[in-house]
C-alpha cells in the first residue's frame, strides 16, 4: 500500500511537469507558425540537434528520429515513435509509444498504448493502460487505471490498482494488484506469485447523538443571537413602521394571510415574465429586490406580531421584538413544526406588508382640500350670528 501511495505522488509530479514544460513548448510553437502560418505543427523540439533534454508541445505531437537525452512532452496526442536514449516524461489525453525507450518512461493520460520497447521501468497513470502484443517493458511496471490489459512483456515485477486487470502476456516477477473484481490471467503469464489486494470499504462514521445535540443547540444558540439583534435594532429604530404593519394582523390576520399566499405565487411569476421579456428586465431585477427584502423583513414583522401578542397592549416596543423574536427562533428549530412556522412566517409577514404599502399609496391619501373643514358661511346684510344660548 505504501508503494501505491508513492505511485500516486509520482504521477502527480508527472502531471506537473506537463504544466511547468508547457510555456517552453508553446513558444517554440508559436516561432514555428509564425515562419509558416499556414501549417500546424505536430511536432516541436529544443534547437540542439537532438542533444540533451527535449520539451516538446502542441496539439498533436509525434517525436520521431533519434534524441539521445531525456523527453518532456505535452499535448492531446502525443506519440513516442523514434528511439529516445533517454527517459520519457509525458501528459496528455493518448499516449502512444511504437518506438524504442532506453530509459524509464512516466506517462499520465487518458489511454495510454505501449506497443514498443522500454529498457528500464515504467510508471503509468491513466483511464485505460494497454501493452499490447508487441510492446514490452525491461523491469517493472507500477500502474494505476481503469482497465489494465497485458498482452506484451514485463521483465519483473508487475503492480497494478485497477477496476480490471488482464495479463495475456508474460511477467518475469510478482503480479500484485489492488482490485474489486478478480484478474483475468491466461495460465503460465506469470512466472512468480500473483497477490491480490482487496479495497477495503470506508468505515461507517457513527454519529454520537450528543454531537447532534450538540450541533442543534449550537446552532440555536447562533441564531438566538444573530436574529435577537436584528428584531432589537428594528425595535430601535422604527417602532412605528413595526407597529403599523403590525395593525393588519391584529383585527384581521386571515387577510394577511390569504394576501401572503396569493402574492407569493403570483409576484414570481409576473417577475419571470418580465424578466424574459427584454424590454421588462430591469423592472423586473428591481422587483426582484425588493421582493427579496420584503421577504428578510417577514421575520421581524412575525416576531413583533407574535410579542404584541404576548404583551397585549403593554411592554416596550424592544421587548415585544426581543420576545416574540425568542418565540419565532425556538419554533423554526423544532424538525417539522419548523416547516409549517416558516410557511406561516412568510405569508403573514408579506400579507401584513403590502396591506401596508396599499394603505399608503399615493391616491388612497385625502387631498389637502378635503381634508379642510368647511368654512364657516358668512352671516347676510342686517343679520346677526347667533350665539349659543
Amino acid at each position: 500500500m505504501r508503494i501505491l501511495s508513492h505511485s500516486w505522488r509520482l504521477a502527480a509530479a508527472v502531471l506537473a511537469a506537463g504544466i511547468l514544460f508547457l510555456p517552453a513548448g508553446t513558444a517554440a510553437v508559436a516561432a514555428s507558425s509564425t515562419s509558416n502560418p499556414s501549417s500546424v505543427p505536430t511536432a516541436v523540439a529544443a534547437a540542439n540537434d537532438g542533444q540533451g533534454p527535449q520539451f516538446y508541445s502542441g496539439l498533436n505531437v509525434d517525436v520521431s528520429g533519434e534524441i539521445d537525452g531525456d523527453v518532456y512532452a505535452s499535448g492531446q496526442t502525443v506519440t513516442i515513435s523514434g528511439k529516445i536514449k533517454g527517459d520519457v516524461i509525458a501528459a496528455a489525453q493518448n499516449i502512444t509509444i511504437t518506438g524504442t525507450v532506453d530509459g524509464n518512461v512516466r506517462l499520465a493520460g487518458g489511454s495510454v498504448t505501449i506497443s514498443g520497447d522500454v529498457s528500464r521501468s515504467g510508471t503509468v497513470f491513466a483511464g485505460t493502460v494497454n501493452v499490447t502484443d508487441g510492446g514490452s517493458i525491461g523491469n517493472d511496471l507500477v500502474s494505476a487505471g481503469g482497465n489494465v490489459a497485458i498482452a506484451g512483456k514485463i521483465g519483473r515485477d508487475l503492480l497494478v490498482s485497477t477496476q480490471q486487470l488482464t495479463i495475456d502476456g508474460t511477467v518475469g516477477g510478482n503480479v500484485t494488484y489492488q482490485s474489486d473484481n478478480a484478474a483475468r490471467i491466461a495460465t503460465g503469464a506469470v512466472s512468480g506469485t500473483v497477490e491480490r489486494i482487496e479495497r477495503q470499504p470506508s468505515p461507517a462514521v457513527e454519529i454520537s447523538p450528543w454531537a447532534v445535540f450538540i450541533g442543534w443547540l449550537l446552532g440555536l444558540l447562533y441564531a438566538l443571537v444573530a436574529l435577537s439583534l436584528i428584531t432589537i435594532a428594528a425595535a430601535l429604530l422604527v417602532p412605528r413602521v413595526l407597529q403599523r404593519v403590525t395593525d393588519h394582523l391584529i383585527p384581521s390576520p386571515w387577510k394577511a394571510l390569504l394576501v401572503g399566499f396569493v402574492a407569493s405565487i403570483a409576484v414570481p411569476i409576473a417577475l419571470l415574465l418580465l424578466l424574459v421579456s427584454v424590454i421588462g428586465a430591469p423592472l423586473a431585477l428591481a422587483g426582484l429586490l425588493v421582493w427579496f427584502v420584503l421577504l428578510l423583513a417577514t421575520f421581524v414583522f412575525s416576531a413583533y406580531y407574535i410579542g404584541r401578542l404576548v404583551f397585549r397592549r403593554h411592554g416596550h416596543p424592544v421587548v415585544k421584538a426581543l420576545v416574540g423574536g425568542v418565540i419565532l427562533i425556538v419554533a423554526l428549530q423544532i424538525p417539522w413544526l419548523n416547516i409549517v412556522v416558516w410557511i406561516a412566517m412568510v405569508f403573514f409577514g408579506l400579507g401584513a406588508q403590502l396591506l401596508a404599502i396599499h394603505r399608503q399609496r399615493p391616491w388612497h391619501t385625502r387631498t389637502e382640500a378635503d381634508a379642510m373643514p368647511p368654512a364657516a358661511t358668512p352671516p347676510t346684510v342686517g343679520e346677526f350670528p347667533q350665539t349659543p344660548a
